[in-house]
């Protein structure tokens, strides 16, 4: 059952003019076949109207779509406070450390230099929950907190929350006092460098590895080649100077507060209490309790970078246009 007060649609027009041309031949009436002709054209007309207004209504739905993202990338803000209002600033760094990341030093860096140069923040915290990462990404963001310490002349507090181990204490060392939880886990003052190797299983499978190199070290890292004991000493070097360099920087970030042991730079890691009696940390502490005792500005403003909406729909975006690239170059037929 069809309502005959429905809207017809492109197939209706042309059914509806079949079915009219067929009625016209059926009576023969004078003029029939111009009447069919008109009524077929209008038909097709109407139907090519319709394609061509989802043609526009889809461009303008794509269009409306990136407007929106580039309205949102352009405002793209970290915090919205008067200037005048005294508050306390807050950056976080969360998770790893990671070149292209959300805690990256290019994204910690901008929002500490919007926060301290934000009129009304009376302090900066470092708001840290993090298991390490980058030592380079780690340095960069210290010696940026020292930078702008001298320059505007405020305080920074670093508050710990589950972790600050490896490259997060190294940034965060710069901070001019630590707090803690009492069960907070700080310190792995340490570099690694891991790997597999697979040399003796590939011996039992009888399976040879080909690898060709210009340089009789490039491929000293390859886990399917063996590693000479000159090639171990090597890497062995480049890894007690990048912990001399976190080293000094400890000592350089604590002074006189730091009762080193020879467990100190181990690479061990302690609780948040233990911390405080290694001079690792000074007291323990909430963001909360900072903002209000310390600061004295219970105001917590968050200056953190983070990615918007519209920055994760482009990102996933991308990454679709990038997966249907892929999915049709290996559809094209390989070359033999």
């Amino acid at each position: 059952m069809t309502d005959s007060n429905s809207p017809q649609g492109p197939e209706d027009f042309t059914q509806a003019a079949t079915k009219s041309v067929a009625n016209s031949s059926a009576t023969n009436a004078p003029g029939w076949e111009r009447a069919a002709l008109e009524k077929l054209a209008f038909a097709a007309l109407n139907e090519q109207k319709s394609s061509r207004r989802w043609k526009t209504f889809t461009r303008l739905a794509w269009l409306a779509f990136f407007v929106f993202i580039a309205w949102a990338l352009m405002h793209r803000g970290s915090a919205g406070t008067d200037k005048s209002t005294a508050h306390t600033a807050v950056v976080d760094i969360k998770g790893e450390i990671s070149s292209g990341g959300e805690t990256s030093a290019d994204a910690v860096v901008e929002a500490l230099r919007s926060a301290f140069d934000d009129d009304g923040s009376k302090a900066v915290v470092l708001l840290c929950n993090s298991p390490g990462g980058s030592p380079v990404q780690a340095g960069i963001m210290n010696d940026e907190i020292y930078r702008l310490k001298a320059k505007y002349k405020k305080p920074v507090y670093a508050v710990v929350e589950e972790s600050c181990a490896s490259a997060a204490y190294y940034t965060v060392v710069a901070a001019d006092k630590i707090f803690v939880d009492k069960a907070s886990i700080v310190g792995s003052i340490g570099v690694l460098m891991d790997g597999f190797g697979f040399t003796g299983l590939m011996d039992k499978l009888g399976i040879e590895r080909r690898l060709l190199t210009a340089g009789e070290n490039k491929g000293f890292l390859d886990p399917f080649s063996p590693q000479t004991d000159r090639q171990r000493a090597y890497a062995q070097v480049m890894l007690d100077q990048i912990h001399q360099q976190f080293i000094d920087v400890v000592k350089k970030g604590r002074g006189e507060r730091l009762h080193e042991t020879p467990e100190t730079f181990s690479g061990l890691f302690w609780t948040g209490q233990q911390a405080i009696d290694l001079g690792l940390a000074d007291q323990l502490g909430s963001l909360d309790y900072v903002a209000r005792e310390v600061v004295k500005a219970e105001d917590i403003v968050d200056y953190t970078q983070r990615a918007n909406v519209a920055e994760r729909l482009a990102k996933k975006f991308g990454a679709a246009v990038g997966e249907g690239a892929v999915r049709a170059l290996e559809a094209i037929p390989a070359l033999h």
